[in-house]
């Protein structure tokens, strides 16, 4: 946890903030051969909590809810090549510092991947605070960053012809939280 530091005290107002499901979304993007290959976790679960100028925010999802464009790849990346789905199903994400400064944001925290916990920095935009139809309070935060997957234990990759690998070892992570205040 943090003390929010902000130009903006009400870019990020108190409360207990839950994910919305449907309108978030949780990828990875991460170069392939000639283009990129793109997925994305769903459902996944997420937290954010002020109090008293403190911020923190914890997310997670299963390993087994990765979506792809070809349905027959998640069997592969839920083998022990990639995720490693049977032995470590979860993964997690929990906030140890978050700075904002008008509508931008930057977390710093620790990402667990196959049982190995690294320290990431993501950071993104805070939208505005509004009142939906119902009378629920809402925030969006978007956030994005790198990790080099190698440092999680994934390692797998192919050699093409010219001795270059198929597959980058940088996957860039990205959020589009929409998060309705408890």
């Amino acid at each position: 946890m943090s003390t929010i530091e902000s130009t903006n005290a009400a870019v990020l107002p108190a409360g207990t903030w839950q994910l919305d499901p449907v309108h978030s979304q949780v990828g990875f993007a991460v170069k392939y051969m000639v283009g990129t290959f793109r997925g994305s976790f769903s459902p996944v679960a997420a937290t954010l909590s002020v109090a008293d100028g403190v911020a923190s925010l914890t997310g997670e999802a299963k390993a087994e809810n990765v979506k792809v464009q070809e349905p027959n790849l998640v069997s592969h990346l839920l083998a022990p090549d990639f995720f490693d789905a049977e032995r470590t199903p979860d993964l997690r994400f929990s906030s140890s510092d978050v700075r904002v400064d008008g509508d931008r944001i930057a977390v710093e925290g620790e990402l667990e991947i196959r049982g190995v916990t690294k320290p990431v920095t993501l950071t993104g935009e805070v939208g505005e605070q509004i009142t939906d139809p119902f009378g629920r309070e809402r925030i969006g935060i978007t956030l994005a960053g790198t990790i080099d997957r190698t440092e999680f234990g994934i390692n797998w990759n192919n050699p093409l012809p010219s001795g270059k690998s198929a597959l980058a070892n940088e996957v860039t992570l990205d959020a589009e939280l929409y998060l309705v205040k408890e």
